[in-house]
């Protein structure tokens, strides 16, 4: 892995919400009827390189993988991100399911199972789930429909852009280039998403947008020992798979292109039995709470009833040959005790969520290098 940069490139004109708006209106169309079908939509290669949690200092049971993050890899073709965007355009979309923050200027949330057939099926079927499941090392589900498709959207004006590659044209030698990670070296980059560990455990970001001329555009990540690294944007149509609830991490701004647009399926364990540490932290304040809290609580709820079938089936099993497990059973109400608990932290009274805020936290920026101490700054709060 490379060192974190030494030197700073200077500061680059920062994005606006205004153009973001323009742009929306610009690409508004209507979806076709177009029905997801794997041969024709999934274009599948596999990720060169797959990073290991113990790669990046944390052992292999932090979280529910061992697997950290994957390098780009092919996942859609071209034909189902032209379908994809279609339906993140359409105007009932960008008025209903639009949100903002201050950590991200635009985002499109909740919109895929009523409004984009064609995504929410991309992201549900069977060889989709398949995929993604074999590069994270575990078999995984969507987290719940609600976080089927967030959308990230970053655009700036054509005079913008302009500046950044004439920026960026000049000053060449600040750019790392490696294979796929490496130090963050431009000062004042402002994130489309601060720094944050996921709500959930595994999150599958795909590219939406043509980075032909983009430089930059990498998701930044803080290893065990608070290094800063980052893992190389995919090209449209690719995606990064990352353990991202259990590594604080931020998407970095894209220079020289006019657009950025991503969309982040968060994934969890299909196994009830397996741990589920999902929290409501960064998600919370950008979003309609009624549909985040009903589909939170119908999975924690199922997995709570999967628990308790299979604990009252080994129990029965164990009653024709042996005691009671006194010791065994109390374990388990008290992981079912704190199961609840955790749900109850979790939702939030309306009147205490302020839409569009989420906590900061003091964590470093990305310009610090390896030999320089640590100024925090202030950035989205952790888990």
């Amino acid at each position: 892995m490379a060192a974190v940069a030494t030197q700073r490139a200077p500061a680059l004109p920062r994005p606006s919400v205004k153009p973001i708006i323009e742009h929306i209106s610009v690409q508004k169309q209507t979806p076709s009827a177009v029905e997801f079908d794997p041969k024709v939509h999934l274009a599948y290669t596999p990720p060169p390189q797959i990073v290991m949690m113990k790669d990046i200092g944390y052992s292999e049971d932090t979280g529910v993988s061992p697997v950290a993050v994957s390098q780009p890899f092919q996942l859609f073709s071209s034909k189902a991100i032209e379908e994809m965007r279609k339906e993140i355009f359409h105007p009932k979309v960008m008025e209903k399911c639009s949100f903002s923050s201050n950590i991200a200027a635009c985002q499109l949330r909740g919109y895929a199972k009523e409004h984009a057939p064609f995504t929410y099926e991309a992201w549900n079927n069977k060889e989709t789930l398949a995929l993604i499941s074999n590069i994270a090392g575990v078999e995984l589900v969507p987290e719940f429909d609600y976080e089927i498709a967030h959308i990230n959207m970053s655009v700036k004006t054509d005079e913008q852009t302009k500046e950044e590659l004439a920026a960026i044209n000049k000053q060449k030698r600040f750019f790392a280039d490696d294979e796929g990670i490496a130090g963050c070296p431009w000062e004042d980059d402002k994130p489309i998403v601060g720094w944050h560990t996921d709500s959930y455990p595994f999150v599958c970001v795909l590219m939406m947008s043509d980075c032909t001329n983009m430089v930059g555009g990498e998701t930044a990540l803080r290893t065990a020992n608070g290094e800063i690294l980052k893992v190389r944007g995919p090209q449209e149509g690719c995606a990064v798979i990352l353990q991202g609830r259990y590594i604080t991490h931020q998407a970095l701004r894209a220079l020289g292109a006019k657009e950025r647009i991503t969309a982040v399926t968060s994934f969890r364990p299909k196994s009830a039995l397996l741990k589920d540490d999902s929290v409501l932290t960064t998600v919370r304040p950008i979003s309609d709470l009624s549909e985040l809290y009903y589909d939170f609580a119908e999975y924690r709820l199922e997995i709570m009833a999967e628990r308790i079938q299979n604990a009252r089936k080994e129990m029965n099993a164990r009653r024709k040959r042996k005691k009671f497990d006194t010791l065994g059973h109390k374990k388990f109400l008290e992981e079912s005790i704190a199961f609840l608990e955790h749900m109850d932290n979790e939702i939030v009274e309306d009147s205490k969520v302020i839409p569009g805020y989420i906590e900061e936290v003091d964590i470093p920026d990305v310009v610090v290098s390896a030999q320089e101490d640590a100024r925090p700054t202030k950035r989205a709060r952790v888990g």
